[in-house]
C-alpha cells in the first residue's frame, strides 16, 4: 500500500472493536473502513495510536489488527499508519518489521514513557533503531506530552533528524502548544515534512500556522464537517471555518465535563455510526447510560452551518 499522495487532510485515529468480553473484534473492520469512506469522506487512518488503544493491546493484536485494517483498506484508503511504539524497543522494532512486511503505508512511534529519554539525543536514539527496522517505510513522530511526560520540543528535535533518520516524513503533534508547532512549520521552508495536529478542538489554530492536516478521535464521526471546516479555510471563508470549529468544541467542551476518554468515545462511535465498539480495555472502565444518553442528546441539537 505505497501512497501516492503527500499525507495530509484528515486522518482519523481509529478505535479498536472489542467483543463484550474484550477480545479485539476484527469482525467489523471492513464495515468501519466503509463508513469512513463513505459517511465520513475520511481515507487516511492512525491504527493502534491513544484511541485505539495501542499501549493496552499484546504485540499479537496490535499485529492481528494491523493485518486487518491494511487488508480492509485496500484499494480503499489512501494511508494506513501503523502506530509501532512500545516501552520496549525490541517489541517497538518486532512492530516495525511487520508493518513494513504487511504493506503500511507508514510507522509512527510514541516516545517511550516509563523509563524516559531525557533529551533529543537519546530520544532520536529510540526513534532511529524503530525506523531502521522498516527502512523502506515512511516514519513519523507521535509527540504527546500529556500523557509521555517527554517534553522533548519538537522544535529541537527536528534539527539533523533527517540525517539520523532517513525515512522521516513528519510529526503527529499532539500538544497545544501552537508554538512549538509554528517554529516547526516556519524552519520547514522546503515543506519537506508533513505536520498533523491532534488536539481536535483547536485543530483551526493549527491549520491557521500552517498544519497539513489533522489526526484524531472525533474525525471518525465528525469527519465529513471537519472535512468542510478544511474546505471553508482552503477557500478563506474563515467565518464558516470557525463555526464549524466552535460546533465541534460546544461538543467537546460538554462531554469533557463529563469526563471523556477513549471509552467514551468508543460509545459515541456506536451510536454514531451504529457499528459495535465494545468495551474499553481495563484499566478503562465503559461508558455509563447516563454519559451516552447526555452525549447523544448533545449532538443531536447541535445546530451545523
Amino acid at each position: 500500500m505505497a501512497p501516492k499522495k503527500k499525507l495530509q487532510g484528515l486522518v482519523a485515529a481509529t478505535v479498536t472493536p472489542m467483543t463484550p468480553d474484550g477480545q479485539i473484534n476484527l469482525s467489523v473492520i471492513h464495515q468501519y473502513v466503509d463508513y469512513l469512506v463513505s459517511e465520513q469522506n475520511v481515507k487516511s487512518i492512525f491504527v493502534n495510536g491513544t484511541t485505539g488503544e495501542g499501549l493496552a493491546l499484546s504485540v499479537q493484536e496490535r499485529k492481528q489488527l494491523a493485518e486487518e485494517w491494511v487488508h480492509q483498506g485496500k484499494d480503499k484508503l489512501d494511508h494506513v499508519i501503523i502506530h509501532v511504539g512500545a516501552l520496549s524497543l525490541l517489541e517497538s522494532q518486532e512492530l516495525a518489521r511487520h508493518a513494513a512486511a504487511i504493506g503500511a503505508s507508514g510507522i509512527a512511534v510514541i516516545a517511550p514513557f516509563f523509563f524516559k529519554p531525557t533529551n533529543k539525543d537519546e530520544l532520536v536514539a529510540f526513534l532511529r533503531e524503530v525506523a531502521s527496522e522498516a527502512p523502506a517505510v515512511p516514519f513519523y513522530y507521535y509527540h504527546i506530552p500529556p500523557l509521555t511526560g517527554v517534553k522533548i520540543r519538537v522544535e529541537e528535535l527536528m534539527d539533523g533528524i533527517k540525517e539520523q533518520i532517513p525515512t522521516f516524513q513528519g510529526v503527529k503533534f499532539s500538544d497545544t502548544d501552537l508554538l512549538d508547532l509554528a517554529q516547526c512549520i516556519n524552519k520547514n521552508d522546503r515543506e519537506e515534512f508533513v505536520f498533523l495536529y491532534g488536539v481536535d478542538e483547536q485543530l483551526l489554530s493549527a491549520l491557521a500556522v500552517g498544519a497539513n492536516g489533522a489526526v484524531g478521535s472525533t474525525y471518525n464521526y465528525l469527519g465529513q464537517k471537519t472535512n468542510t471546516m478544511l474546505q471553508a479555510f482552503a477557500q478563506q471563508d474563515l467565518a464558516l471555518a470557525r463555526k464549524y470549529q466552535f460546533r465541534t468544541g460546544e461538543f467537546l467542551n460538554f462531554v469533557i465535563k463529563l469526563g471523556f476518554g477513549v471509552a467514551q468515545t468508543k460509545a459515541v462511535m456506536t451510536f454514531v455510526s451504529g457499528i459495535p465498539m465494545g468495551p474499553p480495555r481495563l484499566p478503562l472502565v465503559k461508558a455509563s447510560e447516563e454519559f451516552i444518553a447526555k452525549a447523544k442528546a448533545k449532538l443531536d441539537s447541535i445546530v451545523w452551518p
